[in-house]
């Protein structure tokens, strides 16, 4: 089991404290700092798993840290200001996740891309549509962009959700995306012409600011530059 704490507030780190030979892998560049006895490798895992990763944003190679010669210490701060959520995954309890939203993972687990089983999901999904499986045994650390909200759904309950804020989801779970009634509030409601609905049973993880909803938000307060 990995020693871990999340600290920070809204803006987290995860400072992970592995035992020796025990190995934590996350994208290049994620590492904040570590103690000395900590060991980089860089893999790229097979052109398969390279071009998923790829397709899904993430980098093409994943970085792996071991500890040697006794427990260490490392650290993975979060990109953006928000939440980092721990999340034990374990056969038949894998969990999807959107695209950028990984972090780091215990060696063991496999991060892949999730193809929707739906057409409509795939052309009109949006920030949804890209999303990653992570499977296997150990325990992922995901990015919730914002306030982390999690919902327990049961068998055929469902929720509707605006493009961007579904963060996660298990993957007893399923997803489609549904147009927005009305012609109206489809082209003049502003929350976009499709929604991603979620039915359970299973566990949703929702993020309450995703990047492109605060750089939507500020953009307007950022000066151009001037043509005198």
């Amino acid at each position: 089991m990995l020693d871990y704490k999340i600290e920070g507030g809204s803006l987290p780190v995860v400072i992970c404290y592995p035992q020796a030979g025990q190995t934590i892998c996350t994208q290049n560049g994620a590492m904040s700092w570590m103690s000395p006895n900590i060991e980089m490798e860089t893999k790229g895992g097979g052109l398969g798993k390279m071009f998923s990763r790829m397709l899904s944003g993430e980098s093409m190679f994943l970085s792996e840290y071991t500890a040697v010669g006794g427990s260490g210490m490392i650290a993975f701060a979060s990109s953006f200001p928000g939440s980092i959520v721990p999340f034990e995954v374990s056969a038949g309890n894998s969990i999807i996740i959107q695209k950028k939203s990984f972090l780091a993972m215990e060696k063991g687990l496999e991060l892949s891309m999730f193809f929707q089983k739906r057409l409509g999901t795939g052309f009109f999904g949006g920030e949804g549509f890209i999303m990653q499986k992570v499977s296997g045994n150990g325990i992922v650390f995901i990015e919730i962009d914002g306030y982390c909200k999690e919902y327990e759904l049961r068998e055929n309950e469902t929720m509707l959700i605006d493009t961007g804020y579904l963060a996660a989801m298990t993957e007893s779970c399923t997803m489609d995306v549904v147009p927005v009634k009305g012609a109206k509030n489809m082209f003049f409601g502003g929350d976009g012409v499709f929604h991603t609905k979620v039915t359970g049973p299973g566990k949703v993880y929702l993020q309450t600011m995703p990047a492109y909803a605060l750089a939507s938000a500020i953009m307007p307060y950022i000066p151009h530059g001037s043509n005198d």
